[in-house]
């Protein structure tokens, strides 16, 4: 095909080129938190999926080769029917829109996430991590200090002293301890309610039939890393909070699938485990305070404010329970105070 200057023209053209079909329209399905976006359209009676991943903002080959490791171990990600690499195109299997987060209450929560939970062991059992990129020191350094730049000195507007530096640092070292002391596996780095859809059994999920299974999304970050890091990302989810004696128990269920899988030694107990638990979900809520907040301020979408507060709580909260923790929890209180993390501020 004749490359179209105008994106969406040219997303049209093609989505119309490679079904054959020249009177089909897109609508919008959704975007992420990056220049990504999807859209959906129907042809002989089903719908797809077109996702728009422009190569020079996010290069599409990392959601394929990811796909492919995950669909090879029997998850339910979305089927590719078509691609052109050059543009940045691909059409995909419409896994539907009921996502996790909206579906979530007290009544469904322990069966979602039960299934969420078979779905992870499943990924960090049976997929293959040959060649896969480490998440290691440098790379879980470099996530922590996106929150100094962006939620320190950009939002609240201050930017640390010497001593206050010496405080991070050390906070930093004992999460960076933990993270690289746990058993290395395959690491989603986004999973939950938002990437995680509900999907009929007789889907190719992974999951006995009468069950739902969920359908994963949004993987193209994935790594070789922490075995409790997707874990903590499901149940200390930045969009939702569960009280903390369940969140526990459901940690303490998922310990006993990795053990009854060797996927953890039988001497992990559950003190430890719940350690490394807290700390790489801290490790993640820190991150994510500077992300949410460069999402703002760099990129226009202001929207991820709203669930700055809750990330900040899981922070301080989890954060206070360390002792060796407790200047930089200090150190946050005193700058926060009592403002409203919702609101921006001008440069």
């Amino acid at each position: 095909m004749t490359p179209i200057p105008d994106r969406a023209a040219a997303r049209l053209a093609w989505t119309r080129h490679v079904l054959d079909d020249a009177s089909l329209t897109l609508e919008s399905a959704s975007a992420d938190a990056s220049f990504r976006s999807y859209w959906r359209t129907r042809h002989a009676g089903r719908s797809w999926v077109v996702m728009d991943s422009p190569p020079a903002q996010e290069d599409p080959r990392p959601w394929l080769e990811i796909g492919t490791r995950l669909s090879a171990a029997g998850l339910h990600v979305p089927a590719v029917q078509a691609q052109d690499l050059e543009q940045g195109f691909l059409l995909i299997e419409d896994l539907g829109s009921r996502l996790y987060l909206p579906a979530l209450n007290d009544h469904t929560v322990d069966a979602l996430y039960d299934d969420a939970m078979d779905a992870l062991l499943r990924m960090q059992r049976d997929v293959d991590t040959a060649g896969m990129q480490p998440y290691d020191h440098a790379f879980l350094q470099r996530e922590l200090e996106i929150m100094p730049e962006w939620f320190l000195r950009r939002h609240l507007g201050y930017t640390p002293e010497c001593e206050e530096w010496d405080v991070l640092e050390s906070a930093f070292t004992v999460l960076l301890k933990n993270a690289l002391e746990q058993p290395r596996c395959f690491v989603h780095r986004d999973y939950h309610s938002r990437n995680l859809l509900i999907v009929a059994s007789n889907n190719p999920g992974i999951i006995a039939p009468g069950l739902l299974s969920p359908g994963i999304i949004d993987f193209q970050g994935a790594l070789l890393g922490p075995i409790t890091y997707d874990l903590a990302s499901l149940l200390r989810d930045c969009y939702i909070v569960w009280d903390r004696a369940r969140v526990e128990a459901w940690a303490e269920s998922y310990r006993q699938r990795l053990q009854a899988a060797r996927l953890i030694a039988a001497d992990v107990g559950r003190e430890r485990f719940l350690r490394w638990f807290d700390l790489i979900g801290l490790q993640r809520h820190i991150k994510v305070l500077g992300i949410f907040c460069r999402l703002c301020y760099r990129d226009g979408k202001h929207g991820y404010l709203d669930d700055l507060p809750r990330v900040y709580d899981y922070v301080v909260d989890v954060a206070g329970r360390y002792p060796e923790l407790a200047d930089f929890v200090a150190l946050l209180r005193r700058h926060v105070g009592a403002r409203d993390l919702r609101l921006p501020v001008t440069a």
